[in-house]
């Protein structure tokens, strides 16, 4: 694994951490590069259920070095770099669940909102200062933070540059969670484990309904969730749950 990434997997939960301190944890085309390496192995190890995205010190993450947009007619920054890095972690078919504490500024912010779940601290900190200097988000944020909060919270937060606590971000249903920053990693594993514990393929499916939910309209949604459903109707492990249930024990799920 890259010196930036520290992977652990312990009962079918990694800990996908970021370790660049001095760096900021800064989500730059290198670090996306490493991260997401590493996510698809997790996608694609059949011993991994959900994965957890977390950082390190007082970072979970943040953004490019503010350099790259510099000069009268800059090239293509750091930020335009990440463009395939947002298309392969949507691709990512296990949950993600981010635990966020210390800073998530920019595109650390934005991979928290790319996440299935957020687990925050209460002291955390978010924002997207973009609007700063002169550019604005683009690692999703003005999609996905208007669908989570609604178009005035939104425009808020994205137009004035403003900074939040992990605690107003679960206050606005950027969050599932808010807890203490010692426990937020704890919990998050918590909840990864029970994720961990689905039926793989329905896990997948599931996820995928939902992230179509905002792409497709109410009848094409509906649509892609019964085609979806059928899928999973085919699946062994719909015969091993259905079957373990009736039976009273515990299923063996296979992902099959």
């Amino acid at each position: 694994m890259s010196a930036a990434i520290d992977v652990t997997i312990e009962r079918r939960v990694a800990v996908c951490r970021i370790v660049r301190e001095r760096d900021r944890n800064a989500l730059g085309p290198d670090l996306a590069e490493e991260l997401i390496a590493a996510l698809e192995d997790l996608d694609a190890d059949p011993g991994v259920g959900a994965i957890v995205i977390t950082g390190s010190g007082d970072y979970f993450a943040t953004g490019p070095d503010i350099r790259s947009y510099a000069g009268p007619r800059p090239g293509p920054p750091s930020d335009l770099n990440l463009a395939p890095f947002w298309e392969r972690q949507r691709a990512i078919g296990k949950p993600l669940i981010a635990a966020v504490t210390g800073w998530a500024l920019s595109s650390g912010c934005e991979l928290a909102l790319a996440c299935d779940l957020v687990v925050v601290a209460k002291d955390a900190t978010f924002g997207l200062p973009e609007i700063t200097f002169g550019v604005i988000p683009s690692g999703g944020a003005t999609q996905r933070l208007t669908r989570a909060i609604g178009k005035h919270r939104a425009m808020e937060l994205v137009l004035t540059g403003r900074r939040m606590t992990g605690r107003q971000a679960h206050e606005w249903g950027l969050a599932n969670v808010v807890m203490d920053r010692r426990g937020t990693l704890e919990q998050a594993v918590m909840l990864a484990e029970e994720l961990a514990g689905r039926p793989p393929l329905a896990l997948r499916y599931a996820k995928q309904a939902i992230q179509e939910a905002d792409e497709l309209g109410l009848a094409d949604g509906l649509e892609r969730e019964r085609l979806l459903f059928n899928s999973a109707l085919d699946s062994e492990d719909r015969a091993e749950g259905v079957a373990a249930l009736l039976e009273g024990r515990r299923a063996e799920f296979g992902g099959k």
